[in-house]
Parts: structure tokens; sequence; C-alpha cells
């Protein structure tokens, strides 16, 4: 210590100590915390992107249905048409 003070020496030690410590960890605690808010964000966009795909795909079903349904629709009305046309 560079003057003596009225405090017990083991305690500015101690005091020290702790501070030092506190600064060393400051560098590892930083790192931590950027790793975990990186690998929230990235959890978070694989979680977006695969309930983006599923609603895709619920879409896609959808006017899959629906084409199939104006298809199936459009050849039973041409062949109605038809069979009137042939019995009347």
């Amino acid at each position: 210590m560079a003057f003596p003070t009225a405090v017990n020496s083991q305690i500015t030690d101690s005091v020290t100590q702790v501070n030092v410590e506190v600064l060393g960890m400051a560098p590892a605690i930083a790192m931590g915390n950027l790793f975990q808010a990186t690998s929230q964000a990235l959890a978070n966009a694989a979680h977006n992107a695969t309930s983006a795909q599923q609603q895709a795909n619920i879409t896609a079903q959808a006017v899959t249905t629906a084409g199939v349904s104006l298809l199936y629709s459009v050849d039973t009305a041409s062949t109605a048409v038809a069979t009137s046309k042939i019995y009347a």
C-alpha cells in the first residue's frame, strides 16, 4: 500500500481483490450475455420460419382443394349440360 490508513490492511486487500475480480469477470459476463442474446434471436428466427412454412402449407392445401373442387364442378356442369341436350 502506498500510505498507511486507519483501516485494517486485510480489509483493504480484500476489497481490492473483490474489485479486481469483478473487473476480471466483466468480459466473460459480457460475452455470455452476447451469446445468450444471439441464441435467443436465432431461436426466434427459426420459430418464425417454421410458423411461416406451416401457414404456407395450409394455404397451399386450401388452394389445391379449391382448385380440385372447381375442376370437378366444371366437369359435372358440362356433363349435365351435355346430358340435358341429349335428352331434350
